[in-house]
């Protein structure tokens, strides 16, 4: 309760509560943030009897609008860039085959007992006798102090009433670096099947809440232990433990896809950078053989990995838009500057390069220098100084070619109207063998080194032109 603008609200509430003659607390995430020291801009109050009707009287008060929400007995405003919701006390019971309470009239008591864990269940008294007093049940303060995620009451049956709340007790863990209590990750492994009456979007937004936190993977690794991630992501788990044949074993790609998340989330907050390194090796599984003399290996992992994307956002619901064609993509060239590395680098695999990836490169470059994990600090040091090589090349190909996301300058129009055709499968042919001979062979990118090779294609082709190659470069000049 530190700012004045959250205690200017809070004293209003206090006293439009006194005059309505109901009870109000704060409750849950704000009281926790307060205890840890963190900044909150969401409180909810909970009331001894009508939220909304308190609620619209705050809102007067505070000169701002209310919504009310009457089907869920709750009421939401917005003030100062704080965001207050307020609902009657309630307690809850639960159907064995669905997710949806049977919610009932409560006390504060009734209302923190079916709270998700001790930390989130502690409140604020907001009545003028004890303004402020923690109120504490459960021993928050403590598991707050200690670090731990415990349920204020049995596991199991908590668990099993909200299965939501085995993937927010792990959420918790990851964002605070909490442990989860023995029992109750043991009650997790046990319900982990409830998780089917769940919808995806729900998941989801935990997934994305763990994704951003600043260690991914110790959630990601809560989730497996637990068997909660088998039922939600189930290719992913595929990627764990090592196989051995003659002597030679491969890395656990689990553990080497975390790692890689990890070292994105060092360097990036992108949520959707951070997506594409977790699921950058999730074509190994598919890809994985053993050759004789050789030992493991997963070719095409790449390309199979990018095809795999777009039916993996829509079983966890992530959006199939923009931001899945770029987890895609990413996906798909990740090997690529790691290749040049080994390689070589001339020009045109570099303009190649910076072709297909175009505005999204220099996130290409750092999954890919985040792919670079070994135990072994010099084999680190050795791949990292060499991708620097590569970094420098990029720039010095982009500023003297302008390679990224170009565009030939001879086009599918000025095609037909040369050869004097309709839309046909040579357009294609002429602009392909034009973009590779600028790509690959270094070719101007301009009209008066381009203009030849269109001829020279057409030609072979079997295509007439109707206007000279003079006439034409006449006819540009003159423009």
């Amino acid at each position: 309760m530190e700012r004045n603008e959250d205690k200017q609200i809070f004293q209003i509430v206090s006293e439009e509560a006194h005059q309505l003659g109901v009870r109000a607390y704060i409750i849950g995430g704000y009281v926790r943030d307060t205890l840890l020291e963190r900044p909150c801009k969401d409180i909810d109050i909970v009331v001894e009897g009508s939220g909304i009707e308190l609620a619209e009287r705050v809102a007067q008060r505070l000169k701002t609008k209310v919504s009310v929400f009457k089907r869920f007995g709750t009421a939401m405003l917005k003030k100062w860039g704080i965001e207050v919701e307020f609902v009657g006390a309630r307690k809850e019971s639960y159907r064995s085959d669905s997710r949806n309470p049977i919610v009932e009239t409560g006390t504060l008591e009734e209302d923190q007992k079916r709270r998700d864990f001790t930390i989130n269940a502690m409140s604020f008294s907001l009545q003028a006798e004890d303004f402020g007093k923690l109120i504490d049940p459960f021993g928050g303060e403590k598991d707050l102090e200690a670090k731990l995620i415990r349920t204020p009451l049995d596991p199991d049956i908590t668990y099993s009433d909200d299965p939501l709340r085995m993937i927010r007790a792990i959420r918790f863990a990851t964002q605070l670096q909490f442990t989860i209590v023995p029992e109750s990750f043991e009650a997790i492994q046990r319900n982990a099947d409830r998780l089917h009456i769940l919808s995806k979007e729900r998941i989801c937004d935990e997934l994305n809440k763990i994704m951003k936190s600043p260690k991914p993977s110790y959630g990601f690794q809560l989730l497996y232990d637990s068997g909660l991630l088998e039922h939600i992501l189930p290719q992913l788990c595929l990627l764990k433990g090592v196989e051995t044949q003659e002597g030679k074993g491969h890395k656990d790609n689990f553990t080497h896809s975390l790692q890689v998340l990890d070292n994105v989330a060092e360097t990036s907050d992108d949520l959707w950078l951070r997506w594409a390194a977790l699921l950058h090796d999730i074509g190994k599984p598919r890809t994985k053989k053993f050759e004789v003399g050789i030992g493991w290996t997963f070719h095409s992992h790449e390309f199979i990995g990018a095809k795999m994307i777009p039916d993996l956002f829509k079983q966890l619901k992530l959006p199939l838009n923009e931001k899945m064609k770029y987890v895609q993509k990413l996906v798909g060239l990740h090997l690529r500057p790691i290749a040049l590395v080994q390689d070589t680098v001339t020009d045109s695999a570099i303009r190649r390069l910076l072709f297909d990836a175009g505005d999204d490169i220099d996130d290409l470059m750092t999954l890919c220098s985040a792919d670079i994990t070994s135990k072994n600090e010099m084999t680190v040091r050795k791949h990292k100084r060499n991708f620097e090589l590569v970094r420098q090349k990029l720039i010095e190909v982009e500023e003297k070619d302008a390679i990224r996301n170009f565009k030939p300058p001879v086009d599918g129009e000025l095609i037909m109207r040369v050869f004097n055709i309709t839309p046909c499968h040579a357009i294609g042919t002429i602009k392909e063998y034009i973009k590779n001979a600028i790509l690959d062979d270094g070719v101007e990118n301009s009209l008066q080194a381009t203009l030849p090779l269109m001829y020279k294609k057409g030609e072979e082709l079997g295509l007439t032109p109707i206007l000279t190659l003079d006439q034409l470069l006449k006819e540009f000049s003159d423009n």
